[in-house]
């Protein structure tokens, strides 16, 4: 089994590719294949067959998956991506972040 160290409705910020600096929330996590969704980043167009009689097809445009080591979690307080620690406080594991030591929801 693989970890990635983001979870489905984190923002994150893009570091390298096409939409580098992006911020975005996560849609979706792929842990087996190490990847992950990004609203409103790595949009493809993709061609849509229409399915039932009536309805139509044509292109459209939708996020992509992206590897999930282009992207850093988005700390609320510095703003910026930032690697993240784990912190136990009343018997529950949280995350910090490792710049700044604020909790990341």
């Amino acid at each position: 089994m693989n970890k990635i160290h983001v979870k489905t409705g984190d923002s994150v910020v893009i570091l390298s590719g096409k939409d580098k600096g992006k911020t975005g929330k996560v849609l979706a996590v792929s842990p087996k294949e190490g990847k992950l969704i990004v609203e409103g980043a790595n949009i493809v167009t993709k061609s849509v067959k229409p399915r039932r009689q009536g309805e139509t097809g044509g292109i459209v445009k939708a996020e992509a998956a992206m590897y999930a080591c282009k992207v850093a979690l988005l700390c609320p307080k510095c703003n910026r991506g930032v690697r993240t620690g784990a912190k136990v406080i009343d018997g529950e594991k949280i995350r910090i972040c490792k710049r700044c030591g604020a909790e990341i929801k």
